[in-house]
């Protein structure tokens, strides 16, 4: 790594706090997430932690199954908060924390995602001193005890341990903190076992120890649990492809620059032998900004990574391409090629072949072959290609998504034209209807499916036997025609040649999540995080299979490690809160939340608009949700899965909450027109018919609305689609509840709540504050089933 010139660090004395999870490691996972979360909201409590966030002067930095707490204020406030927290932990003994303080030289940093972090040795010595202790104790190093020790109040509690070798033979002094109401005054276990046994093999052992806990604790956040594995977990033969520069004089070659990129890591993804990293994953470390090789290598779980560049100009080429080893940042192999423009896709398959050859990967004949296919010979057709790519892999997280989809499209319909035999492009094409057909759900029509149908033939019949051609048979059974098994047979072939690609075990796993198997389609979506570590998407889907099984605190886990990657995506924050809000039925912290987004600019809720109606009327406050449909704009009011509430249908909710019938009436009376011409184009689709059946039962069409109802259910029942059957059963009883069938509705609700799937609808915070379910509200059966799914804690 280049040598950081002393005049580029900023040092300054930092009064460090801290704090892990003794034995975490060996708790189930349900029982880390309860932990962790009642850790952060005790540390979040604390007056210490308050007063110096207001200030400030507060810095929180994750680093394993626990966090250190940086005060600029005052040497005094860790060891004040640490009080506070020890008190509090009596209350818990489920919760075996330990902490450690010291102040000395920090370094504040700014990472990769602009957010505020600390290095340097005062942090390192602060963990030091809270490895030396057991669950309860609050160490000291010697600095702090000496400067306690000047003040009269502090003496009582402050008992000297003498030193302990601690790693890298390091020796620190440590002073017990502890009184009657806080710390634990036994003799740490590691200074007990030390004055049993000679020195020299006693500091070994316990070197060891803490080499070994080091490793086990290496890749938890305290705050968020990040999925970065400890530097002996992460395989030689493993590689990040990461963005490369466009160098060309135009500009516009930049997504001819990103299709080069993109051809070089598809080909070192058909080897069997390595482990590469997902574009989406590499996306966000563009070119032209100075990269921490290390880092980001940590952060995606490899050792190595290529960087290069590409210059255009004219009918000549240059590629520039650098294999590094990120661990010590050892340059294994460069080469600069300087072509014609029609050798461009060799250029590609060569650097490949040059980097498994480096990576000593075994390349099989298939995958050699497989390699060294170019995607096309127009360049043209490759150009429109790329860039259509480059729209696909963020539409499903951008606010212009529906236009991006539309606009790909175009992009690779004119690329087909070109050149007929680009058998990739069909193979996206069929993937972008079949987004539109079933995923955004916002052209659900045979028309749609037809054109989907119409990109996989003709991929079939371009390449029958290529893996990604049964890759895109699978979506296309699993999307469009909902035939599960006939989707895991074709993804099983693709498998074996595409042992890489994180869309065979994403889409596996959420045909698992269709059939009931939710275990084993989690197990699938966490393995597709391996290979995509920051798609945001998967992230999101892992935290809905999560909620799916009622394990909302584990949910909220994969939110926090999706905002450790995107800390300001405002649809995320708010999709946080808004989980915790339905299993909690506390309305603060999503209120907290929305008005803090809210005062970044008026435009800046529009992608959490729908989460801000919810929370509104979950607090009963008209204003507010008045406001929040404003921003809604002409999308959904809320939608869950396939179930889409449309901005006419919020405007009548609200209105009937105020009791503004003739308002109500107009606004369902809108809904009704928008949905009717939905149901007469997918008169086949259950959700659609469900939502009809809602509307009807606002409009006091009871049979009408019972009628669709049940319709519905049998178009699309759970056997068929275990999450959409699901939620169309589950809707039913707000339907049979707004129909004036209280008993039907009832036994709706009980069913609903029995589904394979669980609904934030029916979860215990919307049964408790939102309006849907006023009218069994009162009812003793009503208040019993709400009662009953009332958190434990």
């Amino acid at each position: 790594m280049p040598e950081v010139q002393s005049s580029d660090v900023k040092l300054q004395i930092g009064h460090i706090l801290f704090i892990d999870i003794v034995g975490y490691s060996k708790l189930l996972i349900t029982d880390q997430s309860q932990q962790l979360q009642k850790l952060k909201e005790i540390v979040r409590g604390t007056e210490q932690f308050r007063l110096a966030e207001a200030e400030g002067k507060l810095l929180r930095l994750p680093t394993g199954d626990g966090g250190a707490l940086v005060f600029r204020n005052n040497p005094e406030a860790p060891v004040l908060c640490a009080m506070e927290i020890s008190k509090e932990l009596k209350k818990h003994p489920e919760l075996k924390v330990r902490m450690g303080i010291h102040s000395g030289p920090v370094n504040e940093i700014t990472d990769l995602n602009e957010q505020a972090n600390i290095a340097g040795a005062g942090i390192n010595v602060a963990e030091r001193v809270m490895d030396c202790g057991d669950a309860g104790h609050i160490l000291l190093s010697q600095h702090v005890a000496d400067d306690l020790e000047q003040y009269p109040q502090w003496r009582p509690y402050l008992h000297d341990l003498g030193t302990f070798e601690v790693k890298h033979g390091v020796r620190v002094n440590v002073a017990n903190l502890y009184s009657d109401e806080i710390g634990n005054p036994q003799l740490p276990s590691k200074l007990q076992a030390v004055r049993k046994h000679r020195a020299h093999v006693r500091w070994a052992k316990i070197a060891v120890s803490l080499l070994v806990l080091a490793a086990i604790v290496g890749g938890v956040f305290f705050f968020l649990r990040r999925p970065v594995p400890p530097a002996a977990a992460i395989p030689d033969k493993s590689i990040a492809v990461l963005p490369f520069e466009n160098r060309s004089e135009d500009k516009a070659n930049a997504y001819f620059t990103d299709g080069v990129q993109d051809e070089i890591l598809t080909d070192l993804a058909k080897i069997a032998d390595l482990k590469v990293i997902s574009r989406t994953s590499v996306l966000q470390y563009r070119s032209g900004v100075a990269r921490n090789l290390r880092e980001i290598a940590q952060q995606l779980g490899v050792a190595n990574v290529v960087e290069g560049s590409v210059q255009r100009s004219g009918n000549r080429v240059r590629v520039n391409a650098q294999l590094i080893d990120a661990r010590n940042d050892a340059h294994l192999w460069a080469q600069t090629y300087d072509r014609d423009l029609a050798d461009v896709f060799a250029i590609q398959s060569e650097i490949a072949k040059a980097i498994a050859d480096q990576l000593q990967a075994k390349l099989s004949p298939n995958e050699k072959k497989a390699i060294e296919q170019p995607p096309t010979t127009d360049l043209a057709a490759f150009d429109l290609y790329s860039r259509a790519k480059s729209l696909l892999l963020t539409a499903n997280f951008s606010a212009t998504g529906e236009p991006d989809l539309r606009k790909a499209i175009e992009l690779l319909d004119e690329a087909v034209k070109r050149d007929p035999s680009f058998f990739d492009a069909y193979c996206q094409l069929a993937y972008a209807h079949e987004f539109i057909y079933a995923v955004r759900g916002s052209d659900h029509t045979p028309a749609r499916l037809a054109l989907a149908e119409a990109a996989v033939q003709a991929a079939t019949r371009l390449r029958p036997d290529a893996a990604e051609t049964h890759l895109a048979r699978a979506q296309y059974l699993y999307q469009g025609l909902r035939d599960y098994a006939g989707a895991l047979a074709e993804l099983e072939i693709a498998r074996r040649a595409l042992p890489n690609d994180p869309r065979l075990f994403e889409l596996t796993g959420y045909i698992l999540r269709r059939r009931g198997q939710q275990e084993e389609g989690l197990k699938n979506l966490q393995r597709a995080v391996e290979l995509d570590p920051r798609n945001l998407d998967t992230l999101q889907q892992t935290a809905a299979s999560y909620l799916y099984i009622g394990r909302y605190a584990d949910a909220i886990a994969a939110l926090d490690r999706a905002l450790a990657i995107v800390p300001d995506n405002v649809e995320t924050r708010a999709n946080r809160e808004l989980e915790y809000l339905c299993w909690k039925g506390d309305t603060r912290p999503l209120h907290q939340t929305i008005d803090a987004i809210l005062a970044q600019g008026p435009s800046a809720i529009a992608s959490a608009a729908d989460t801000w109606f919810f929370c509104a009327l979950a607090e009963r406050d008209p204003a507010a949700a008045e406001r929040a449909l404003v921003a809604v704009g002409d999308n959904p009011c809320w939608n869950e899965d396939a179930i889409i509430l449309s901005r006419s249908f919020g405007e009548g909710l609200l209105a009937r909450m105020t009791k503004d019938e003739a308002r109500a009436r107009a606004a369902f009376e809108a809904a009704r027109a928008q949905q009717e011409k939905i149901v007469q184009a997918q008169p086949d689709y259950g959700p659609a018919l469900c939502v009809l059946g809602l509307i009807d039962a606002a409009l006091g069409r009871k049979h009408l609305a019972l009628d669709e109802g049940r319709r519905a259910i049998a178009l699309m029942p759970v056997e068929k689609d275990v999450t959409i059957g699901s939620r169309v059963l589950q809707y039913f009883a707000i339907t049979a509840a707004w129909a004036g069938e209280k008993e039907l509705a009832l036994q709706q609700l009980e069913a609903g709540l029995r589904a394979p799937v669980a609904s934030l609808m029916l979860s215990y915070g919307a049964l408790k504050l939102l309006p849907f379910w006023d009218p069994l509200r009162g009812d003793p059966r009503f208040e019993k089933i709400v009662a009953s799914l009332a958190p434990k804690q």
